[in-house]
């Protein structure tokens, strides 16, 4: 897909890999709607989108991706702003943190489960509806490589991760209607969800530590490298894109 002169749509916006997709976007010519609940880190967004592209087209909306009243009105705003999407990232996350399972409160958990699986799963269905719109288009959920193996410290981000897979290997027979699914599964990624909000709000979790140690941290540019080119490559269908140094792809 030719992103230039396309709209597109990213969840999770505010900060990150999001973030770092709504530039990589604008730097390609694309209209983006930013999407998330944080509305200090989307005005953010903007700005540096701004700084990167002058007169960089970007719409900021306040979205809860945890609720089908929020993904039914951040799709309505979205598909408003420019009048119809061509591209979706579904990205928002969250991650259990500190305390570590099985101490992680049952009301993180829910809202972990709601975010990280529901947000998407809602958010592909409606992109999907989207995209018929306008003939085709792309959607690259977010995912990790904590879908390829157990996750003993937080094994319900790592079941919704698996999900989001399973999800997107399920849509790929939209190919036939022009719209292609497919996911990034990132390794370690120097974000603040990362260094901090795996921990106590200030530093990452304890037991990261050695992980960090042993492993070269990506950036959220680097991610958002792999979702423009994932868009762009219209033979990827239902794709499981690692991004990192696990050394396959997700089967």
């Amino acid at each position: 897909m030719e992103i230039s002169g396309k709209h597109a749509l990213v969840t999770g916006a505010g900060a990150g890999i999001g973030r770092a997709t709504v530039i990589a976007l604008v730097q390609k010519g694309a209209k983006v709607v930013a999407a998330d609940i944080n509305e200090d880190g989307l005005k953010e967004t903007a700005a540096l989108a701004q700084q990167a592209v002058s007169g960089a087209n970007v719409v900021t909306v306040k979205a809860d991706v945890s609720t089908a009243a929020g993904v039914r009105a951040m799709f309505a705003s979205a598909t408003a702003a420019f009048g119809g999407l061509d591209i979706v990232h579904n990205n928002a996350g969250l991650i259990c943190g500190e305390p570590l399972w099985p101490e992680a409160s049952l009301e993180k958990i829910s809202a972990v489960i709601a975010v990280n699986l529901g947000g998407v799963a809602m958010g592909t269905q409606e992109a999907i509806k989207a995209l018929r719109a306008r003939g085709g288009g792309a959607i690259v959920n977010t995912a990790s490589v904590a879908a390829l193996q157990a996750m003993p410290t937080d094994p319900v981000y790592s079941a919704t991760k698996v999900g989001v897979v399973r999800i997107v290997e399920s849509c790929a027979g939209f190919a036939a209607e022009g719209i292609r699914v497919n996911a990034v599964l990132p390794g370690m990624v120097d974000t603040d969800m990362t260094m901090k909000q795996t921990g106590d709000g200030t530093r990452p979790a304890a037991w990261l530590a050695p992980v960090i140690a042993s492993t070269v941290m990506l950036t959220a540019e680097d991610i958002a490298v792999a979702v423009i080119a994932l868009i762009e490559d219209d033979t990827a269908v239902g794709q499981a894109k690692i991004v990192g140094n696990v050394g396959r792809d997700y089967k």
